[in-house]
């Protein structure tokens, strides 16, 4: 065992003891402890080869041209993922996935939340450019039983493939691996990519069950690394079957909506064009790829090829991101898509364009930071009682604290951003407001700087532990804006601080 491997599992060891004496205080059986710790368990398997389904979309309410008006409610719902069990599950509008929001850049959009979960809740709009007051951050809890309206105007020349979940402090992992999760789509007014390719969007969700088909909780290796499940689905379904004609050329949005996976995907082979990536389109299609990456909260706009007739499977490949402690889970290959290439001979579709947009770089920034992801012993293991059972993940030595501003900026000023992770697991980094460009990674033992490999707008960058990411960032729109790990326990476990833009 390496020194880096004995520390890891040495501090989760000092975790899990100091929680087992905590509750051997307070009489709790082993049975519990075994529970919390997140020993072994026999995995609940669930029936597969459904046919593929589109996201349900959330109707339009508003007849007037550039506005887009609806109602989304919160609140407890059933779901059936196994024959002759039921699930329950938290769901927006009765759906879980939620319904898909598409919408067209410059709209107008009213979206009237209820909250009816029994607890607070929020809708965040994910990598949406929205005014501070609409982005349902975790200082603008709605009440159980209250609701708002979420308005905003879309800016024009963003059109991306975004999401939507709630934002309550120390209450966010649980409501979405729950079920609250959407797709929110926004569409440029003229498509450079031509309508014969299509566009179907795969939101990618996590799934445990227990043996009566219950969600089990979260328990502490969960806290500290976040929530990895049994199974992955597609729009809530468990690898349906794709049917597409030989030689057809198909376009997904995929989207990762899960609490914290890391997703290395591949087609079994069908190459990938490279399309687009959180804050939408790339320079320049980039075709000849043969896997694509997604960290926690991440998304691609991608083509796929489907040459000759036969089976293309959609799966994840092996990826290390660290992890502590025990039961560590094998992610290697888990099927999410089966695509049958029939016989059939697809219809000629015109050829992608040699370039999608320009990506202007944002200027050299006249502000450094450095934030600095941590995790230390003796916090409070997410909430639970009984101070020192675990760790708090930190930035800056600090956990969030909503009345607290940790950082100033201005509107339009360019900064460059450190994020160091010197932790023993990879961190997703999201910053709400703007998406950011990614200047370079930096190995924090040798100093070796590695360049992005394409100029891209992303929201959400995954920082390899050992490593920096350099990100230039530029708020356009003024307010308090969080920044914070996207493994959702970690942000609830206190990974996330406050930007207060000025005008």
């Amino acid at each position: 065992m390496d020194r880096r491997s004995f520390l890891l599992t040495g501090a989760a060891s000092l975790a899990l003891s100091r929680a087992q004496a905590q509750m051997n205080m307070r009489g709790m059986s082993g049975g519990t402890m075994r529970g919390m710790m997140g020993t072994r368990r026999q995995i609940v398997p669930l029936p597969e080869g459904e046919p593929f389904r589109e996201l349900p979309k959330l109707a339009n309410q508003s007849s007037k041209p550039g506005t887009f008006a609806a109602m989304l409610t919160a609140a407890p719902g059933t779901a059936r993922f196994i024959n002759g069990l039921t699930t329950p599950v938290l769901a927006y509008n009765g759906q879980s996935p939620g319904p898909m929001i598409e919408v067209t850049e410059g709209d107008a959009v009213a979206i009237q939340f209820v909250n009816r979960i029994g607890d607070i809740s929020t809708i965040h709009w994910h990598g949406v450019p929205v005014p501070a007051d609409q982005d349902g951050a975790a200082m603008s809890p709605v009440a159980d039983g209250t609701g708002r309206t979420y308005s905003f105007t879309l800016p024009a020349g963003f059109a991306a493939a975004c999401w939507y979940h709630p934002h309550p402090h120390m209450k966010t992992a649980e409501q979405v691996y729950r079920g609250l999760a959407g797709a929110f789509i926004i569409r440029p007014k003229v498509d450079p990519v031509p309508a014969a390719y299509g566009d179907t969007v795969l939101q990618i969700t996590d799934l445990r069950l227990d043996a009566d088909g219950s969600m089990p909780d979260d328990t502490m290796i969960d806290r500290m690394n976040g929530r990895v499940g049994d199974h992955l689905l597609i729009n809530g379904l468990k690898n349906p079957v794709l049917a597409v004609d030989a030689g057809a050329r198909r376009r997904f949005r995929l989207l990762n909506s899960t609490n914290a996976r890391f997703l290395r995907l591949s087609f079994d082979g069908a190459p990938f064009t490279l399309l687009g990536t959180d804050g939408g389109y790339l320079e320049a299609p980039v075709p000849g790829q043969s896997e694509v990456f997604l960290p926690p909260a991440g998304r691609v706009d991608v083509v796929v090829d489907f040459a000759a007739p036969g089976t293309h499977v959609l799966h994840t490949l092996a990826y290390d991101h660290g992890w502590m402690g025990p039961t560590r889970p094998d992610e290697s290959r888990q099927n999410l898509l089966t695509v049958k290439v029939a016989d059939t001979k697809a219809a000629a579709i015109p050829p992608l364009p040699s370039t999608l947009r320009a990506i202007e770089p944002p200027g050299a920034p006249i502000v450094t930071r450095t934030l600095v992801l941590g995790e230390s012993m003796g916090g409070m293991m997410g909430g639970m009682s009984g101070g020192g059972m675990g760790m708090d993940m930190t930035i800056n030595g600090r956990t969030f604290d909503m009345n607290r501003v940790d950082l100033i900026s201005k509107v339009g000023q360019v900064e460059l951003w450190e994020v160091q992770n010197p932790t023993d697991m990879d961190h997703p980094f999201h910053i709400h407001g703007n998406s950011f460009q990614v200047r370079a990674f930096v190995d924090l033992k040798t100093g070796a700087v590695t360049p992005p490999p394409r100029r891209a707008l992303l929201d959400v960058i995954s920082v390899p532990r050992g490593q920096a990411a350099q990100l230039l960032v530029r708020q356009m729109l003024p307010g308090l804006r969080m920044y914070h790990c996207h493994i959702l326990e970690h942000e609830d476990m206190g990974m996330m601080g406050l930007v207060d833009v000025n005008a």
